[in-house]
């Protein structure tokens, strides 16, 4: 399939914001059509989000406030990625640190563009299986608290809306979908 057509050409781009976590710019563009458009681009290194997956088919999840919403959230064990870290041992640390999980088994299940509207994002997505327990060590300003539920309950909980997280939600029906579940 040829999308060539639907290119935009960068005729400039200015940072107007760098921070610790993205770099913000104002770009205008060439359209197909030979007009030109307005791009503001949030640039991010990406991030990961493991699922913890028990034998018995329960899930390890975080509930931790967060601030723009102003509300605890139920999620995946997830993280950002530093510039050119790798993304499969970003997934193995940030499991390590929220949940205190090492796993025998570890499967990528892809990447998704959570906002490609405006956002460099991408989250990469594995499931953990084989899971043993050892110590939980989390970041000195990070506070939340590891839930277990049964993955057929997390996934009613994407479906009736209770579970907002997009990446959580996309990561949960991922790994029923594989687990026939």
């Amino acid at each position: 399939m040829n999308d060539m057509h639907l290119d935009e050409k960068t005729l400039s781009s200015e940072v107007k914001y760098e921070g610790k976590i993205f770099t913000i710019t104002h770009d205008l563009v060439e359209l197909e059509n030979g007009s030109t458009a307005v791009r503001d681009v949030l640039l991010h290194h990406g991030g990961v989000c493991v699922i913890p997956i028990t034998e018995n088919n329960e899930v390890y999840m975080v509930k931790q406030f967060r601030y723009p919403f102003r509300t605890v959230t139920l999620e995946v064990p997830a993280g950002k990625l530093e510039k050119g870290e790798d993304h499969s041992e970003c997934g193995r640390r940030e499991l390590l640190e929220e949940t205190g999980c090492i796993c025998s088994e570890y499967i990528y299940l892809g990447e998704m563009y959570p906002t490609p509207a405006y956002n460099t994002e991408i989250t990469h997505m594995y499931l953990a299986k084989g899971l043993e327990i050892t110590r939980q060590s989390l970041d000195e300003d990070e506070f939340l608290d590891v839930v277990t539920l049964p993955l057929s309950k997390a996934v009613e909980m994407v479906m009736s809306g209770e579970i907002k997280d997009g990446k959580t939600q996309i990561v949960i029906l991922k790994a029923a979908r594989m687990l026939g579940i």
